[in-house]
């Protein structure tokens, strides 16, 4: 069983932001990880920023450090807070890093100070998103569309950034604005709009659950704002490797799909508890867990 714990890290002593940190962890007994020994009760801070990606990944990979016998701490986070916690070594890892576009200014800033450990997904990518339903193919197609709003996420996100790049690139969209919110509420919205076949244009990112729920597509970006396909890294505080190899060496062999994400986020979405669809999705897959945790168990 996974426990909550509530905590602050020191890195953002002085900043208004309240964080909640889920914690998940062993009791004393090793409940579910009855027999793990590698961790033993090592404590290990894994953090990530809000969207559902992170959300599925995270948990999915602190269960399996979990499940090896590591305290484990999940630490939900302001996108560049993450970055800074990570490099400052306030928290020891972060599964969650979108290159090289997205997270670009984050990797620039912070970058030298943490170990890339590589890609733990392909092809991943993000654009403008709508309904299929809808006539408009590209960003230069856009006349009047939803009320000429974009409905964005948090922010000072990497993909809301694109989007108002949008405004500058594309001379049609002079006129339009991007209406910030958060991943959920871009969500809902999309899907109330879908399901009175409205027009909505949603800042959209994938892997993500609304692909398997609803029928939508990418504008097609012909200036390029929005980059190309990109992967989604994870990244190691200095000196991890040398404080915990097992769990270093987990953390660097952790790799899965895009339907593996998705059936994690779907899951989520659909009212399952985080931790109990991580822990669906673990149980499901041991073949590729044990890839994760060759020589470890």
């Amino acid at each position: 069983m996974f426990k909550r714990n509530w905590k602050r890290l020191g890195v953002i002593a002085g900043l208004s932001l309240s964080l909640i940190a889920a914690g998940c962890s062993s009791d004393d007994s090793n409940g579910d990880s009855e027999g793990a020994t590698v961790g033993d009760g090592q404590e290990i801070e894994l953090a990530y920023v809000n969207w559902d990606t992170e959300i599925a990944s995270t948990n999915v990979i602190g269960k399996v450090l979990e499940d090896l016998g590591y305290d484990v701490t999940l630490t939900g986070l302001d996108n560049s807070i993450m970055w800074e916690a990570v490099a400052n070594g306030e928290a020891d890892a972060m599964v969650a890093a979108w290159l090289p576009a997205t997270h670009a200014s984050q990797f620039e800033d912070y970058g030298d100070q943490m170990t890339d450990l590589g890609p733990n997904l392909e092809g991943a990518k993000i654009g403008l998103v709508v309904p299929s339903y809808m006539d408009a193919n590209s960003i230069a197609d856009l006349t009047d569309e939803a009320d000429m709003k974009i409905t964005g996420i948090e922010p000072g996100s990497g993909v809301v950034g694109a989007a108002e790049q949008s405004l500058e690139d594309y001379d049609n969209l002079a006129d339009w604005e991007v209406v910030t919110s958060s991943s959920g509420a871009m969500t809902t919205a999309l899907g109330e709009a879908y399901e009175n076949e409205e027009d909505i244009i949603v800042t959209g990112w994938s892997p993500h659950w609304k692909f398997s729920k609803y029928e939508l597509k990418y504008l097609e970006d012909p200036k390029g704002t929005f980059g190309e396909a990109e992967t989604i890294n994870t990244m190691a505080r200095e000196g991890l490797e040398e404080d915990m190899p097992e769990a270093y060496q987990v953390l660097d062999n952790f790799n899965w799909s895009s339907e593996d994400i998705e059936a994690v986020m779907l899951e989520i979405s659909e009212g399952t508890d985080p931790e109990e669809a991580a822990a669906n999705w673990v149980e499901a897959n041991p073949d590729k867990v044990a890839e994760w945790t060759e020589g470890l168990e």
